[in-house]
C-alpha cells in the first residue's frame, strides 16, 4: 500500500478554466443563438434496478414509530449504456450500446456518424449550424474522433479539464431520467431500453 492524496488544482488548469469560460461567455453575449446551438451528448449507464434515492424511500411515521428497517442492496448487474444527445428543445439522438461494447474511439466514431445524419432537426444539419458540446473521455477527445468531426466541420465546445460544474448531461439529462427508473426492476436488457 502506498499513501495517496488528493489532486489539486494547479494553477495552468485554473487559468485555462478561466479561459474557457470567459470564451463562453463573451460567445453567448455576441450571439444570442449561441445556447440554441449546442447539441450536448455523452453516455451513461441504466441499470436493471438500481436503488431508490432517500428521499423516494422516506415514508411518514410518527414520533413513537419505529423507524423502517431495508435489507442492504445493490445495483443489478444487468445494465445497458445509454448514449444521448439533446438541444434546447429536447432529445436529438439516443442509442444504446451493444451489450459488451466498450466506449472507444472507433464505436464513438459510429455513434457521431449516426448523429450527424439529418434525422431529428434538419435545419441544424443542413446548415451545419450546431456545435458539439461532450466530454473529455478518451474515446471523445482520440485522434479519431477529431479527424471526423474535422472532415465533418462539426464545430466542438471547447471542455475544460475536470470540469463537471459544466456538463450539461449530468445536471439536466441523466438524474432526471435514472429518477424514474429507481426502485423499478427490469428483468432484461430490452426491458430497460
Amino acid at each position: 500500500m502506498r499513501e495517496v492524496c488528493a489532486a489539486f488544482a494547479t494553477f495552468d488548469r485554473r487559468e485555462q478554466r478561466q479561459t474557457i469560460a470567459r470564451d463562453l461567455f463573451e460567445r453567448s453575449c455576441e450571439d444570442v443563438q449561441f445556447l440554441k446551438k449546442l447539441v450536448t451528448g455523452d453516455e451513461s449507464w441504466v441499470y436493471g434496478y438500481d436503488l431508490e434515492t432517500k428521499q423516494q424511500s422516506s415514508q411518514w411515521k410518527g414520533s413513537t414509530s419505529p423507524r423502517p428497517k431495508e435489507g442492504r442492496q445493490v445495483r443489478s448487474k444487468t445494465k445497458v449504456m445509454l448514449l444521448a444527445f439533446f438541444d434546447s428543445e429536447g432529445i436529438v439522438h439516443h442509442e444504446h450500446a451493444p451489450d459488451g461494447q466498450t466506449m472507444n474511439k472507433e464505436f464513438y466514431v459510429e455513434v457521431l456518424r449516426r448523429l450527424c445524419e439529418p434525422v431529428c432537426r434538419p435545419e441544424k444539419w443542413r446548415d451545419d449550424d450546431w456545435i458539439l458540446n461532450h466530454g473529455n473521455a478518451p474515446a471523445h477527445t482520440s485522434h479519431l474522433v477529431q479527424q471526423f468531426l474535422s472532415k465533418h466541420g462539426t464545430a466542438q465546445l471547447q471542455q475544460p479539464p475536470y470540469s463537471p460544474d459544466l456538463a450539461p448531461y449530468d445536471f439536466f439529462l441523466f438524474p432526471r431520467l435514472k429518477k424514474v427508473l429507481k426502485g423499478h426492476r427490469f428483468k432484461a436488457t430490452e426491458d430497460i431500453k
